[in-house]
This record gives C-alpha cells, sequence and structure tokens, in this order.
C-alpha cells in the first residue's frame, strides 16, 4: 500500500516539477532566477509565510548552480 503522505507529494509534485529542480543549464537556471523573483515580490521577509522555505530551497539551488557554474561570482568568495 502507498504512503499517502508520499502520494500527496506525488500529486503536487507534477504540477511543480516543471518549475522547480536542479538546474543543469543556463536555461534552467534562468528560470529559477524567475521563479525566486516571483517568491520573493510573494513572500518579501515574511519568515512565517507559507512560501518562505520553497523561497529558501529554490535559493539554495540557485546559489549550488552559481557555485559550480558561474566563475565570476565563484572569484568574489
Amino acid at each position: 500500500m502507498p504512503n499517502p503522505d508520499l502520494q500527496k507529494t506525488l500529486s503536487a509534485w507534477e504540477s511543480l516539477e516543471n518549475t522547480i529542480g536542479v538546474p543543469h543549464n543556463e536555461k534552467d537556471y534562468q528560470k529559477l532566477v524567475s521563479f525566486l523573483d516571483k517568491l520573493i515580490d510573494e513572500v518579501g521577509e515574511d519568515e512565517t509565510h507559507p512560501l518562505a522555505s520553497l523561497m529558501e530551497v529554490v535559493g539554495v539551488l540557485i546559489e549550488d548552480y552559481e557555485n559550480k557554474n558561474v566563475k565570476e561570482l565563484a572569484l568574489k568568495f
């Protein structure tokens, strides 16, 4: 019998999988940056907002891509 929490996650993921994911190229990266911009507009600095943790996750995905692929940013740190 499937796990009910996993089933809920699968249902939600199907609608998000084209928006959120590990970026593997510039196009994926730009799409994720655009999505983060929209999240920032919605969430702002409200750490209690229901989308605040999603904003953090998307930020981590972007940061990881930049650290691996954007040499200008990597040199600054």
